[in-house]
């Protein structure tokens, strides 16, 4: 690592030969498998970029100059050559993150790791660069993968109309996103990759470039009408001038000297330009490279050598959704699924093998994949649309004005619901039960337990006038969770002795092991408790209000914004109702929260069972005070 450890900023990179230059890239991808594999983290996508981001570095002056990544699962080459090269605690508490971070470096711009939205920052930057006379340079970094969502699209749309406005875009093209990319894009770019294509283009073309958004179809009506020349046409620069931008390359990506030089006439060059680099996802890595799933693009804890995990967990809950939709699809004709360029990550791999002509893959669209969802649902069949969680927040207006509006049968599956920890602030699920509350005849389930998943998934599918959403956790998930009793549709997983119990709690999803844990804690303090599984927190329960008339203290615990989630959906039921029963919700600030484990993250919010058994514990004694100080209250005259 002799170079490596000499590189303390960008500007050291200018005193080195190109054959140093090739020993660094060495040495950082060396690095990397030491680094990542004893943290986890996203392995591939930073191998295949470390030529790329050496060679940025040497013709763009960073922080003056701009530099942008989308999604920034790729940064970890920048990091180093940006002076952080600790990466001992990497996605862990007091460590690096594993995104751009604005707290760690001025070399970093955005933080938000939501993909297809770096076009419109460089934009904005662009012309703010304009407006104020600055000479300083724009570049962002995009992948062909983020290429698939509609708001790069929209962006390019507005780069293209300044033809004078200075700004760089890098594609890195690996033809994947997390998996292979796909679609009418994704298939042009592979054209531009080679030189005997036509032919087999031309085949297909049609089929294929009506598919890709905005430009397809003119594409389509310049071949056919041969206003070009065939030449013309195939040759890369086609698709991206037609946009009015400026096209250089294809380049190979991990050739220093054509990076240097490509990005030398993108930078002299006064408006726009397209710089398209093909990369290697996993490159240098043989483990890395000989998975075709996904190029090890995230990993947990591996060994360096054979790529292996360390160790294992157990049954996690993506898995369980996975198994039960095979089983679905098995049983029902009608059942197909969405994913946006996570097939594996959503646990959908299993369906795609048993029907491959029943799966969709809309690429980082989910907004166009919500509005799908409803077209398939009209046409009669039932989409499950599985998705991160956090990733649901981009199609609120789609779930609500295509799907929720027209009564479509649509499921949304959320995986990575709640505080999911390591990835940081924009990855945490922890909006969804606040933001779907406001929609109309929209139903939600929190599964508790493996069982549960299956059993409300099935309760999910079976509803063809409403949407419905399934959410569940990251990660492993527990040993089963018994009822021992119903009201309602709700499960009563723990009974008091007392007639009249003292608190209630309301558990939602994955934390009902927490709440029993709590009213351990209650009860070793003399206060006894119920604990109750809503199963469905939208819309509630008729019969919680009832149930919550019987206690002196209603308590809500759920892993998601306090801000308008299931606590606030409970008290105004319980207000409709006209239940007068003091309440306490206890969930996630609304505030955005550090990288962490998710153990770490709930112990500095307080959602623990001792933090909250402990408030509850307060919040009973002021009321037994309150009522003692009535009985000894001395006689008015």
């Amino acid at each position: 690592m002799d170079l490596l450890t000499r590189i303390k900023g960008p500007r050291d990179l200018d005193r080195l030969s190109l054959g140093e230059l090739d020993q660094l890239a060495e040495e950082i991808r060396t690095f990397l498998v030491d680094a990542v594999s004893k943290t986890g983290g996203h392995l591939g996508p930073n191998l295949g970029v470390v030529e790329l981001t050496i060679a940025l570095h040497r013709v763009f002056e960073s922080p003056k100059d701009t530099v942008l990544w989308d999604t920034g699962h790729q940064a970890y080459v920048h990091k180093l050559l940006t002076g952080r090269q600790d990466f001992s605690r990497l996605k862990m508490k007091g460590g690096l993150s594993g995104y751009p971070s604005r707290a760690e470096s001025d070399h970093d711009i955005i933080e938000n790791s939501h993909a297809s939205g770096v076009l419109g920052w460089a934009d904005g930057m662009a012309k703010a660069n304009e407006v104020l006379k600055k000479d300083d340079h724009v570049v962002a970094v995009i992948g062909d993968g983020a290429l698939t969502g509609g708001m790069a699209w929209e962006a390019l749309n507005n780069i293209a109309a300044a033809k004078d406005r200075p700004l760089v875009i890098v594609v890195n093209d690996n033809e994947r996103s997390y998996a292979p990319t796909i679609g009418g894009l994704a298939n042009h770019l592979a054209t531009l990759r080679t030189t005997d294509g036509y032919e087999r283009f031309l085949a297909r073309g049609k089929d294929i470039l009506e598919r890709t958004p905005v430009v397809g179809r003119p594409l389509y009506e310049t071949l056919h009408g041969a206003k070009k020349g065939l030449k013309d046409f195939i040759a890369p620069q086609g698709m991206f001038e037609d946009l009015g931008l400026k096209y250089v390359g294809p380049i190979d990506g991990h050739d220093v000297e054509a990076l240097e030089s490509a990005l030398q006439r993108a930078k002299r060059f006064g408006g726009p330009v397209i710089v398209h680099c093909l990369t290697e996802k996993g490159r240098g890595y043989t483990p890395a490279l000989e998975d075709e799933a996904d190029r090890f693009h995230a990993v947990g804890k591996i060994h360096p050598d054979t790529g292996l995990p360390i160790s294992t967990s157990g049954l996690d809950w993506t898995s369980v959704f996975g198994e039960e939709m095979v089983k679905l699809g098995q049983e029902r004709e009608d059942i197909v699924a969405i994913t946006a360029a996570m097939l594996q990550p959503v646990g959908l791999g299993k369906f795609q093998e048993a029907f491959p002509d029943r799966i969709y893959d809309v690429g980082i669209a989910e907004q166009h994949g919500a509005a799908s969802a409803a077209g398939l649902a009209t046409g009669g069949l039932h989409p499950v649309f599985a998705v991160y969680a956090t990733f649901l927040n981009r199609a609120f207006d789609q779930v609500l004005m295509d799907v929720a509006l027209h009564k479509c049968g649509v499921t949304f599956v959320l995986d990575r619901a709640g505080i999911t920890g390591t990835d940081g602030a924009s990855h945490n699920g922890m909006w969804d039960m606040s933001i779907l509350q406001c929609v109309p005849g929209l139903r939600i389930a929190a599964p508790r337990d493996a069982d549960q998943v299956r059993a409300q998934l099935r309760e999910a599918v079976a509803v063809d006038d409403a949407p419905t959403v399934v959410r569940f956790s990251k990660g492993a998930v527990g040993p089963a969770v018994k009822a021992v009793g119903k009201a309602g549709g709700m499960d009563i997983l723990r009974e008091p002795a007392a007639a009249r119990p003292d608190v209630l709690i309301v558990s939602v999803g994955a934390l009902a092991p927490m709440c029993l844990e709590i009213a351990d804690l209650l009860d070793a303090q003399g206060i006894s408790s119920t604990v109750v599984d809503p199963r469905w927190v939208k819309p509630v329960d008729e019969a919680l209000a009832p149930l919550a008339e019987r206690h002196r203290v209603v308590v809500t615990v759920e892993d998601n914004s306090r801000a308008g989630g299931v606590g606030s959906a409970v008290s105004q039921a319980l207000r409709d109702a006209g239940v007068d029963v003091p309440l306490r919700d206890f969930g996630i600030p609304p505030v955005f929260l550090d990288h962490a484990s998710r153990g770490e993250v709930m112990a500095d919010i307080g959602l623990t069972a001792p933090d909250i058994a402990r408030q509850v514990t307060g919040l009973v004694a002021k009321l037994d005070g309150r009522f003692e100080s009535r009985a000894v209250e001395p006689a008015r005259d």
